[in-house]
């Protein structure tokens, strides 16, 4: 799961997103409205946790062109404002929660796993695994596992992620320009032929589990997880 944190608190940013690197979750940090604005517009988050006092832009004007564009990407907004009005402006602006700070960590992780598993249609509520044709994807334990052979493998970090995002974009074309922000984020100065090297390392394992599976390189497009051609 990737998620984008916009706060302007360098100290508070790096313990909330070291809370969730603990959890397995893959962050990007922003510390202002204008630059966490541009990241959010990308749509590779699964949540976007942000702030509401921010330099550059508030985040009420942040979430406000978040949905202007078209994204329904899920947003946590988080506030030292404990008013009700502010919470009635960050939810009419299209918030999907709010947290008032100070908080609980434990209460700021269960809000965003709720708020991710309304973003991702293809995860099942009873096994939390996401489901692709005969792929398993555990998450947790990133492990692959094909339900007609019974054969799984684990993966690596990359591959993890990588599978993560063709699985829940499944029957979809994605770019490769956006498979590597997925996976490598804005921070990272990964090239574009990793994305390639890391296609080919799941595409030895999805033949090793036995899947019906492939992930088809579309020439000029990106790449499809899908169904095998007979």
């Amino acid at each position: 799961m990737k998620l984008l944190l916009v706060e302007d608190e360098r100290r508070m940013a790096e313990a909330e997103a070291e809370v969730f690197r603990q959890e397995n979750y893959d962050v990007d940090v922003c510390y202002d409205g204008e630059s966490g604005l541009d990241a959010a517009l990308s749509g590779i988050y699964d949540a976007v946790i942000l702030d509401v006092m921010l330099p550059k832009r508030d985040g009420f004007s942040v979430i406000r062109e978040i949905r202007r564009e078209g994204l329904r990407t899920p947003v946590l907004m988080l506030t030292a404002k404990s008013e009700l009005a502010d919470k009635v402006s960050g939810l009419d602006a299209g918030a999907d929660d709010y947290l008032t700070k100070p908080f609980m960590v434990e209460e700021l992780l269960a809000r965003v796993r709720a708020l991710c598993r309304r973003n991702m249609p293809a995860m099942s509520a009873e096994d939390g695994r996401l489901h692709a044709g005969d792929l398993i994807l555990d998450i947790a334990s990133a492990t692959l596992l094909c339900s007609t052979t019974g054969q799984e493998i684990r993966l690596g970090e990359k591959e993890l992620h990588l599978m993560e995002y063709l699985m829940e974009k499944k029957g979809s074309i994605v770019p490769r320009e956006k498979l590597a922000l997925k996976v490598w984020g804005y921070e990272s100065n990964a090239e574009y032929n990793n994305v390639e090297v890391y296609i080919s390392f799941t595409r030895k394992k999805l033949a090793f589990i036995g899947s019906g599976m492939e992930i088809k390189a579309v020439r000029g497009l990106g790449y499809e997880l899908r169904k095998q051609n007979v």
